[in-house]
C-alpha cells in the first residue's frame, strides 16, 4: 500500500468521524461532511454524492437497528414516509448524472446554507412542541389516580407516565391535522429521497421539520422517523448510483466506519456543550463549507470553459 493512499484513507476515516460525531450532537446527516471532504480529496462530484450515500447506508442502518431493539422505531410510520422516497431517490440520482457538475456544486453549497435556517427551525419547533405536550399533559395531583395500596414513588411515576401517554393519544386522535396525512408524507418522503439521490445526503434535516409541521410529530418521533426513512433512501440510491458506476466502495466503506466511530464518541464520551456553543460552531462549519463548494463550482466551471475552448 503507497504512502499516499495510506494518507488517503486516514482522512477518509478521519473525515467519517466528524460526520459521525456531528451527527451525534446535532442529529444531521453526515453527506454534508462527506461529499465537500471528498471533492478536497479529488473526487469528482458524482463520486462524492455517490460514495456518500453508501457511507451513509452504514451510519443509518446502525442507529435504526439500535432504535428498532429500544422499541423506538415505527416500521409502519418508516415505511410509509420510505415507499415514495424509494421512488424519488432514483430521479435523484437521474438528476445528478445530467446536471452539469459546476451546477451541482452550487446547488449543494445552497443547501448547506439552507441547513442552517432548517436546524434552527427544528429547534423552534422542538421548543413550540415541548411547550404544547406541557399544556396538553399537566394534571394535578388530584386527578391523578394512584393504584391502590400503593405510595411508592416508582408506581406514582408509572401512574403519571401512564395518563400522560392516554392524554397524547386522546390528543392525535381528537385534533385533525392541517394536511391529509398521506399527501403529508408524500412529499415529506418525496422530497427526502429526492435530495438523497441528488446530493448524497441522508435527509433527516429536511424530513425532521416537515414531520413536525405537516404531520404534527413530536421532535423525539420525528428524528426516530427519519433515521429510519434514511436507510431506505441510501440504500436505493446507492443501488441507482452503483448501477452507473459511480460508488467508490472501499473508501464509502471506510466513511461508514468512520461514522460509526463518529457517533459513538459524541454520544458516550464526549463532553456535553451548551447548545449555544455547538448552534455557533455548526453555523461557521456550514458557511465555511458553502464557500468552498461555491469555489469548487468556479473552478469546475472555468476547466470547463478551457476544455470547450480547445475542443
Amino acid at each position: 500500500m503507497s504512502l499516499l493512499l495510506l494518507k488517503s484513507w486516514l482522512i477518509l476515516l478521519g473525515g467519517g468521524l466528524l460526520s459521525g460525531i456531528l451527527a451525534g450532537f446535532l442529529g444531521i446527516g453526515g453527506g454534508t461532511i462527506l461529499v465537500p471532504l471528498q471533492k478536497a480529496l479529488g473526487f469528482t462530484t458524482i463520486e462524492a454524492v455517490a460514495t456518500s450515500s453508501l457511507a451513509i447506508v452504514i451510519t443509518a442502518t446502525s442507529g435504526s437497528i439500535q432504535n428498532w431493539r429500544m422499541g423506538f422505531i415505527s416500521l409502519k410510520q418508516v415505511l410509509y414516509l420510505g415507499l415514495p422516497a424509494l421512488f424519488t431517490a432514483q430521479l435523484g440520482v437521474f438528476l445528478a448524472n445530467i446536471i452539469p457538475e459546476f451546477v451541482l456544486l452550487i446547488c449543494f453549497g445552497l443547501l448547506l446554507l439552507a441547513n442552517i435556517y432548517l436546524v434552527q427551525l427544528r429547534k423552534r419547533l422542538k421548543k413550540a412542541n415541548s411547550k404544547n405536550i406541557k399544556q396538553e399533559v399537566k394534571v394535578t395531583h388530584s386527578q391523578i389516580r394512584y393504584p391502590e395500596n400503593s405510595q411508592s414513588e416508582i408506581t406514582q411515576i408509572e401512574a403519571i407516565n401512564s395518563q400522560t401517554i392516554s392524554s397524547e393519544a386522546r390528543r392525535s386522535k381528537g385534533v385533525k391535522l392541517k394536511t391529509n396525512p398521506a399527501v403529508a408524507r408524500l412529499i415529506t418522503g418525496g422530497l427526502a429521497g429526492t435530495l438523497a439521490g441528488l446530493f448524497g445526503i441522508g435527509g433527516g434535516v429536511i424530513m425532521v421539520p416537515l414531520q413536525m409541521l405537516l404531520l404534527e410529530e413530536t421532535i423525539k418521533i420525528a428524528i426516530q422517523n427519519s433515521l429510519g426513512v434514511i436507510v431506505i433512501t441510501a440504500i436505493s440510491a446507492s443501488i441507482g448510483h452503483g448501477m452507473s458506476g459511480n460508488i467508490l466502495f472501499s473508501q464509502g466503506l471506510i466513511l461508514g466506519f468512520g461514522g460509526l466511530l463518529g457517533a459513538q464518541i459524541s454520544t458516550r464520551f464526549l463532553p456535553k456543550f451548551s447548545d449555544k456553543v455547538i448552534s455557533i460552531y455548526f453555523r461557521i462549519l456550514l458557511v465555511s463549507l458553502s464557500i468552498y463548494m461555491f469555489w469548487q463550482a468556479l473552478e469546475v466551471y472555468k476547466y470547463q470553459q478551457i476544455k470547450d475552448t480547445f475542443i
